[in-house]
């Protein structure tokens, strides 16, 4: 195993303090209609050009995990004036036809931004395709990468749930969580089954590591992230190693939806997606105690290489 899988230091300690300095945070508040006016595609050739607008490649991208909060994540961090977020997953990196098309086609992809803002796009797929680290590694060998995590045995409940409305939704039949959960000949968890796969985090991990030092990644807490935003937005912050912007003010919690939305200023509010914290199924108690105890020793492993520790059973 690498020198890289060596325990390190805890998260806090390790984050470098941002510079205040380092990126004009009021210009970039002022001009954010501009950039709103841009996603749209209403933005003239010689507004871009006066204006100095770039479409530059991401330097954070959000690798993962599937089912572990990316989207909220992502909308979350826009609410910095100095990130430019990329409003679709753009999947360059694990589609092959997508990486052929080279790194341009990728850049156009990308919002238009001012010089200093930080572009970030996410793609949960990336973190559990076996190409994707050496290919990001090739683009950007400096990049910052953030993980975000959730229970193991949640997320999958939550990887399952997904698929299963898709299927009911097409009037398709699909088997209980517990059937492709636990191999019915053996007993035991089915690794096979995508969704117990991907809820091995220190699997994937390790390959990343190959590439990348444990430093330019950055663990987020999904369940965390659920019911105490601002706290976990602040660490990103410092990975990022951006002034400290986002506040209480940003996130009001909706009873309604049961989540944090989002206030970007005294007009414009946004909340996720009603797709999000869909209704899980109820599964055997047996079976998820069964998943609990198989994804302990990976979990502790996690925890030893990424200096975050979770109460995850």
């Amino acid at each position: 195993m690498p020198n890289r899988l060596q325990p390190i230091c805890p998260i806090e300690s390790r984050l470098p303090p941002p510079d205040p300095e380092q990126i004009p945070l009021r210009t970039l508040q002022f001009k954010r209609a501009l950039l709103h006016e841009l996603r749209k595609g209403n933005a003239t050739k010689e507004q871009i050009r006066l204006h100095n607008l770039v479409q530059q490649l991401p330097r954070a991208i959000i690798i993962g995990v599937r089912k572990g909060g990316t989207r909220a994540l992502l909308e979350m961090l826009n609410l910095h004036p100095a990130v430019v977020k990329a409003s679709q997953e753009i999947h360059f990196f694990d589609n092959d036809q997508n990486y052929g098309r080279g790194i341009d086609w990728y850049r156009e992809k990308m919002p238009f931004s001012f010089p200093h803002q930080i572009t970030i796009e996410k793609s949960p797929a990336y973190f559990i395709t076996e190409e994707v680290p050496e290919r990001i590694f090739k683009m950007n060998s400096s990049i910052k990468l953030l993980i975000i995590v959730r229970e193991p045995t949640t997320r999958a409940v939550s990887d399952y749930t997904q698929v299963l409305e898709g299927k009911e939704r097409k009037n398709k039949t699909y088997h209980k969580f517990e059937k492709l959960a636990v191999d019915s000949g053996t007993c035991e968890v089915n690794t096979k089954y995508k969704a117990v796969r991907t809820s091995i985090y220190t699997k994937h991990l390790e390959r990343w590591l190959k590439y990348f030092p444990v430093e330019q990644f950055h663990i987020v807490d999904g369940d965390r992230l659920i019911t105490d935003p601002l706290p976990e937005l602040q660490l990103v912050e410092r990975f990022l190693e951006l002034p400290s912007r986002i506040s209480r003010y940003n996130l009001y919690f909706n009873a309604t939806r049961g989540f944090y939305c989002l206030r970007f200023n005294i007009v414009f509010n946004k909340c996720l997606a009603g797709s999000k914290g869909r209704i899980h199924p109820e599964v055997d108690p047996s079976v998820v105690t069964k998943l609990q105890r198989f994804f302990h020793p990976f979990n502790q492993k996690f925890y030893q290489i990424t200096g975050r520790t979770f109460n995850w059973p």
